[in-house]
């Protein structure tokens, strides 16, 4: 009896860190080639410098999403057709994103002893946060049309489909 909770325990344990590193795989990934382009376009001498960055922020906004995902936020429209949950969430979520961006700038201008305005105010920081919040919110919608997929035919099915073996196509009969 309790070696079966204690199974179980550790099952859900393994699917909720699995789940949270995919979420993790994803930013990294995104906000790795966001370092990187960054790198490049102000020429630094190392462009693999702001990687580190790049594994920080994807572990907060990683966290940020999975038990934001937990409590539910930006599920209201989980029943419509899959564009409007995955352009909501893709809406929601990258706003909260931008709100870590911010608050991130502010961190690291606090560091440097900037004062918060001088933070914000620095070379362009608007457009660079507007402009990160757009590509978020088209990045995150594959993202989240994976996560909605997911939640319709299940977590395992889907990732057998991606990694093990893809089942045949099998059409829906009309009656």
């Amino acid at each position: 009896m309790v070696g079966d909770q204690l199974n179980q325990f550790k099952e859900k344990g393994l699917r909720e860190l699995r789940r949270l590193f995919w979420i993790f795989a994803y930013l990294w990934v995104l906000l790795g080639l966001f370092a990187l382009h960054k790198s490049i376009i102000l020429n630094l001498p190392d462009p693999f410098y702001h990687q580190g960055f790049a594994v920080i922020n994807a572990l907060v906004l990683a966290k940020v999403i999975y038990f934001a995902e937990a409590f539910n936020v930006a599920d209201n429209l989980k029943s419509r057709p899959l564009v409007y949950p995955i352009t909501y969430r893709s809406a929601v979520f990258s706003l909260m994103l931008i709100l870590f961006h911010l608050i991130e700038e502010i961190l690291a201008g606090a560091w440097h002893g900037k004062p918060i305005t001088d933070s914000l105010a620095a070379s362009g920081a608007a457009k660079e946060i507007l402009v990160f919040g757009l590509i978020m919110f088209v990045a995150l919608m594959p993202f989240f049309a994976l996560r909605e997929i997911a939640r319709d035919i299940g977590d395992d099915r889907l990732f057998e489909q991606f990694f093990v073996r893809r089942s045949t196509y099998a059409p829906l009969q009309s009656q």
